[in-house]
């Protein structure tokens, strides 16, 4: 929650990464909780606890690689812009970014502190009572968590279109706006399905910064041409 505040200011590209390092991190927790309930038998496909730690296990090493990939992209992206276009274009966007990160700050502190308040009522007061508080540990965080950057991300784009109109620009944010979204979405559904979303939500940054690279790189191409021509 701290890295993602202290590089919204800085970098949008790096702000999203942090959000993937955070769910291959969520994934990694989870192995450990499958950990707890392996059945070390011979019909290992066929064990649902077993089979969950086969897919977390497949999923943080395909994570980790894409994430790799999603940081190199980016490192290629920011070492093409010239210190004069950021001290001068990106100026009023980063101010922007820096205020939405100081409002984020006491939001995502309320929140910690509800979910653990709310984790401690659940955990102690209902379970005394025999009530099963909740089934899965994303509940207590996560799930708001990721509601909240949703949010962020939205106001994110808004904000840039008092930067730039360029439509490789537009695209990537929205892209990562989505990318969000499905991982999002995917603390609602369990088991393969969760896996295969999360993985898709990354593939699917990497390709939108890729692609959003190739189209920055064909048009500084064109522009030389251009002043050439004339």
């Amino acid at each position: 929650m701290y890295l993602l505040v202290y590089y919204l200011p800085k970098s949008i590209s790096q702000y999203i990464s942090k959000q993937y390092e955070i769910i291959t991190l969520v994934v990694i927790r989870r192995i450990f909780k499958d950990l707890a309930k392996l059945n070390l038998v011979s019909d290992w496909f066929e064990n649902s606890y077993d089979l969950q730690l086969t897919f977390d296990i497949i999923t943080t090493i395909v994570l980790f690689g894409l994430i790799l990939i999603f940081s190199r992209l980016n490192e290629r992206r920011s070492g093409k812009t010239s210190v004069a276009e950021r001290s001068n274009a990106l100026t009023n966007f980063i101010n922007r970014k820096r205020t939405l990160a100081v409002l984020l700050v006491p939001v995502f502190l309320v929140l910690a502190v509800y979910s653990f308040g709310d984790w401690i009522y659940s955990s102690l007061v209902l379970h005394a009572e025999g009530v099963d508080s909740f089934g899965d540990i994303n509940d207590i965080f996560f799930n708001e968590f990721f509601t909240v950057l949703i949010l962020a991300d939205v106001l994110l784009l808004l904000f840039s279109f008092f930067h730039t109109d360029q439509f490789n620009k537009v695209i990537r944010n929205s892209g990562f706006i989505i990318s969000t979204i499905l991982i999002r979405i995917s603390f609602s559904v369990e088991g393969l399905i969760n896996n295969i979303l999360i993985i898709t939500a990354v593939i699917f940054g990497v390709l939108i910064l890729a692609l959003h690279n190739g189209y920055e790189k064909n048009r500084t191409k064109e522009i030389p041409s251009k002043a050439d021509a004339t």
